[in-house]
């Protein structure tokens, strides 16, 4: 299946992205619309971090675990997706650049490595499907990191 990528350019600088997104427990206040009970594991940040969600999309429920498995600060974030029993593998990476206009652009990708064979045959739903909740994820990122640095400000 070919990948989803979306982006969304903020105002905070890369390194301020980066230390936003790097906290795993920061995920769940941008993606909680599709994905809830959230149960975070290991480091609060980096390499090895990882959660426990519900997913919801397109009608269906599934648990996924994800794992950060590289780190590139203050650039890229790689994480590993498994579900559906480990019939469903897929990576999520965020890179994160400085924009031209200033601030940041940050893409996400979400590429599937392996997929149960309904993905497969739905594969352009699937896509508009995700590509739609990550839309959202992107627009929400934006504003929690304007949050962040609000709540960050003396």
């Amino acid at each position: 299946m070919k990948p989803v990528t979306v982006s969304v350019d903020v105002r905070q600088t890369p390194e301020q992205v980066y230390d936003f997104l790097d906290v795993m427990a920061h995920h769940e206040r941008f993606t909680d619309h599709y994905l809830t009970g959230w149960r975070c594991s290991g480091p609060g940040r980096g390499v090895g971090s990882s959660a426990t969600v519900t997913a919801t999309l397109g009608g269906t429920r599934t648990r996924v675990t994800v794992e950060v498995v590289e780190a590139e600060a203050p650039r890229r974030i790689v994480e590993r997706n498994v579900s559906a029993g480990g019939r469903r593998l897929a990576r999520g990476v965020y890179t994160i650049e400085p924009s031209p206009a200033g601030g940041s652009r940050v893409w996400f990708t979400y590429a599937w490595e392996r997929a149960p064979l309904a993905d497969r045959l739905l594969a352009p739903v699937v896509r508009a499907t995700m590509r739609r909740a990550n839309r959202t994820v992107m627009r929400r990122l934006a504003t929690e990191l304007a949050r962040h640095e609000t709540a960050a400000d003396p």
